[in-house]
């Protein structure tokens, strides 16, 4: 584990949720090697991700918070343009 690891659990999962969207960048580009240490494990204990045939992959639950925080953002962009 990282040495946020010791976190409250709380801020822990809200810093895995502030890099969710940067963690699957690099799933897709192939690049896991770059995932912080301890990320992994900590996206499968949240049931955020999971390992399916020797990849990894993000679960509904993953995709939806992605799709939340997608959302998050658009709404902030939308804002900051006005």
């Amino acid at each position: 584990m990282s040495s946020s690891a010791s976190l409250p659990a709380a801020a822990r999962r809200d810093m895995l949720r502030d890099e969710l969207l940067a963690t699957v960048s690099l799933l897709k580009q192939r690049r896991a090697a770059e995932i912080a240490e301890g990320y992994v494990d900590d996206y499968i204990a949240l049931h955020w991700m999971e390992w399916h045939g020797g990849s990894l992959r993000l679960t509904t639950t993953g995709e939806n918070v992605c799709k939340h925080l997608k959302a998050l953002l658009a709404r902030a962009a939308g804002r900051s343009a006005v």
